[in-house]
């Protein structure tokens, strides 16, 4: 017979109860308050969330209050957080990898102070992002018909142009705290 909790539920400051089912050392189900260093729902949406954010794995365990060695461990043992870690690694390197394609295309805006105090700007291009996205895609660009129409490649170009605007409105969209930017 299962034992009643004596008492109300203990309640977070924010009036949400803390106490959550949890599994005791003989397999039996108890109302329990988490420990500080036990993975509850909350922890693994900011630390997925970071993670997709950031592609960073220490940033995304600080934020959600675990250490990186819990996170690669519940990583090797929850398939759910494992499918969730994949998904938001591959977001986080899309939107890397346009951002660096961004940046080779249009280049990255330098404030340049001369010694008399004046500002001048200047937009520089980095070789070593484009060198780096060709080497990527060098096996692509060589299957690829070589025989390019002029239309082909402004719509190519219309093609591209739409996606970085799509990533400029989304990222803003992001930094704006807006969660489905269109």
């Amino acid at each position: 017979m299962a034992k009643a909790t004596s008492g109300p539920p203990r309640l977070h400051k924010d009036g949400v109860d803390t106490d959550e089912l949890v599994l005791d050392g003989k397999g039996r189900a108890r109302m329990r308050k988490p420990s500080p260093k036990a993975w509850t729902r909350e922890k693994e949406k900011k630390f997925l969330s970071v993670l997709g954010d950031t592609c960073n794995v220490k940033l995304a365990a600080v934020e959600a209050g675990v250490s990186p060695q819990h996170a690669y461990a519940r990583r090797k043992s929850h398939a759910a957080f494992r499918a969730g870690w994949v998904d938001a690694i591959g977001v986080a390197y899309n939107r890397l990898e346009l951002i660096l394609l961004d940046r080779a295309l249009n280049g990255t805006e330098r404030i340049i102070t001369r010694r008399d105090g004046s500002e001048e700007r200047m937009v520089d291009y980095s070789n070593q992002v484009a060198l780096t996205l060709l080497k990527m895609h060098r096996d692509t660009a060589i299957e690829a018909d070589t025989d390019v129409l002029p239309e082909d490649l402004s719509e190519l170009r219309a093609s591209i142009e739409a996606k970085l605007g799509r990533l400029r409105r989304q990222e803003e969209a992001r930094k704006a705290g807006d969660a489905d930017p269109t």
